[in-house]
């Protein structure tokens, strides 16, 4: 699921796509259902971020920040471990898919001390905010010679 362009100006959001209902209904209906279900909160101090990932481990997941400041979280493929075991299906109606999520990052993100747990299915990710005092001593003054 790719981000729609960030406007971060005009309206500061970590999830643009969520807005952009062309791509959504542009993806099938098993690729909507692979999609986890997520919650946002902010605070002064953090944003929240909860996905429902249920039966899946920390070992399944994985978290990282790319190049163009996206924060990737993606399910790692799994193989059924019934049907190395002997084990067949007479039945078999749910599995588990594949799933990759981009998620733009504001710029007062701290993003080395952005934090994940899985607990009771759920995904949670803090992603600390720069505080004012924070954003000053980033700022850098340019002696002109």
């Amino acid at each position: 699921m790719l981000l729609a362009k960030r406007n971060q100006d005009l309206m500061p959001s970590l999830f643009n796509e969520l807005l952009d209902w062309n791509n959504w209904n542009n993806l099938t209906a098993d690729e909507r259902s692979a999609m986890p279900k997520m919650n946002v909160s902010e605070s002064e101090k953090d944003y929240r971020i909860e996905l429902c990932v249920p039966g899946l481990t920390k070992e399944e997941l994985n978290l990282s920040i790319d190049s163009e400041n996206n924060l990737v979280v993606e399910m790692t493929e799994q193989e059924e471990k019934d049907e190395k075991e002997g084990r067949h299906y007479l039945r078999h109606e749910f599995g588990r898919m594949q799933f990759k999520q981009l998620l733009s990052l504001p710029e007062n993100v701290k993003k080395e001390n952005i934090s994940a747990r899985v607990e009771h299915g759920i995904l949670h990710i803090t992603l600390p905010k720069f505080t004012e005092q924070e954003k000053k001593a980033l700022s850098q003054h340019i002696e002109i010679q």
